[in-house]
């Protein structure tokens, strides 16, 4: 099982955090985590249940971490293997995570899937987000897999739909004359968009719109 002791810088302060595989008795807080990180208008229905964190922590617990500041869950990053054809990347979310369950997850897959990350409000702009991905990214090549991918939220659309196409708005964001809470996180991640995805997630302040982004292997031709 993964940990790591590492230091976070606050202001001028070094704060010792461990980042960590999530647990059973992790279970209340990661609920409370999800709903401080994701309140309306995102689905509330679409937040972690029990059922979901057990199969978490029983199928996949390498890809299932989470960043514990002071004995308070900051943040989590959850994954799955699967099997990805580059030649048809379009997908839901809720295909291949099996709507957040993942009892598709594949042993012998190619590709390591964010099911899901996030990081408390009071706890952002830290760096965690980064830190978790980062962890994943030592996955990818401990497994030798092939890349790393997964569907990012587009929230900041919805306030432009009405003035561009969503391929608009991906380029602007790229481009850094916009930026969107999510693609320019992953961006600086090291993530690179492959794909739009139609009716990725029902989501609001995305226009149900996800953007697919990879990070290869390094190490694999």
């Amino acid at each position: 099982m993964y940990r790591s002791e590492q230091f976070i810088l606050i202001g001028q302060k070094a704060v010792p955090i461990v980042i960590r595989n999530y647990r059973k008795e992790d279970f209340i807080q990661l609920i409370d985590l999800q709903v401080e990180s994701f309140p309306p208008p995102f689905p509330q229905e679409l937040l972690w249940n029990e059922k979901q964190l057990k199969n978490h922590i029983n199928i996949f617990p390498e890809g299932a971490i989470c960043v514990e500041i002071d004995g308070k869950l900051a943040s989590s990053l959850t994954s799955l293997c699967v099997q990805f054809d580059p030649a048809k990347p379009k997908h839901s979310w809720a295909e291949i995570t099996d709507n957040g369950y993942i009892t598709n997850h594949d042993a012998n897959g190619n590709t390591l899937y964010i099911v899901d990350i996030c990081v408390r409000p009071s706890f952002r702009s830290l760096g965690l987000g980064k830190l978790m991905m980062q962890t994943m990214y030592h996955i990818v090549i401990e497994k030798k897999l092939d890349r790393l991918l997964g569907g990012g939220r587009i929230p900041g659309y919805s306030k432009y739909a009405n003035k561009m196409s969503v391929e608009e708005y991906l380029e602007a964001v790229i481009n850094g004359t916009l930026q969107d809470p999510v693609i320019t996180f992953l961006l600086s991640c090291g993530r690179v968009p492959i794909a739009i995805v139609e009716n990725y997630l029902e989501d609001e302040e995305s226009c149900n719109y996800g953007v697919l982004m990879e990070w290869k292997n390094p190490f694999k031709k």
